[in-house]
């Protein structure tokens, strides 16, 4: 005679869906980090021009710089590595941030030009430019866009 839901039918249950949970849980982290975040060495007189060097060992970008031609700033240097949301940059402004696996996208505004990393292309003022190492990318007050970069509106 069958007698329906045991105690023990309920634990094992109960360890089999922990276990699952657990281990996607994890997975999912794995997953979500192993890249790891973009690294932004911010210089702000690099020979009197700020500069950002931009690095990310997993996708193979490696000392890509974007020097501002006829900016000035006043911030102290640093690295910052954008793995969480309450990172900020040293100079400009973070317009929006998207880091749910790493190393995710990221965009700012630097002196009025917009600049985006994205793991396939580094957008600047709208226009991709690939990533190689090395590379030297020189941004003028003349190569502002017309309409200043803003932030994504929100929906409600």
């Amino acid at each position: 005679m069958k007698q329906g839901i045991t105690p023990k039918s309920v634990f094992f249950v109960f360890v089999g869906v922990a276990g699952f949970y657990f281990a996607a849980f994890y997975g999912m982290e794995y997953l979500r980090e192993r890249k790891g975040p973009w690294e932004l060495e911010f210089n702000p007189n690099r020979g009197g021009t700020p500069a950002l060097v931009i690095t990310q060992p997993a996708l193979g970008v490696k000392d890509v710089t974007i020097l501002f031609r006829g900016e000035f700033s006043t911030n102290t240097p640093g690295v910052v590595r954008f793995d969480g949301v309450e990172r900020a940059p040293r100079f400009g402004r973070l317009l929006f941030h998207d880091l749910t696996f790493l190393p995710g996208v990221l965009t700012f505004d630097f002196f009025g030009q917009e600049v985006e990393l994205l793991p396939r292309v580094l957008v600047v003022n709208k226009r991709e430019i690939p990533w190689h190492t090395g590379a030297t990318i020189e941004l003028w007050p003349t190569t502002k866009p017309a309409q200043p970069p803003q932030p994504p509106k929100r929906r409600r």
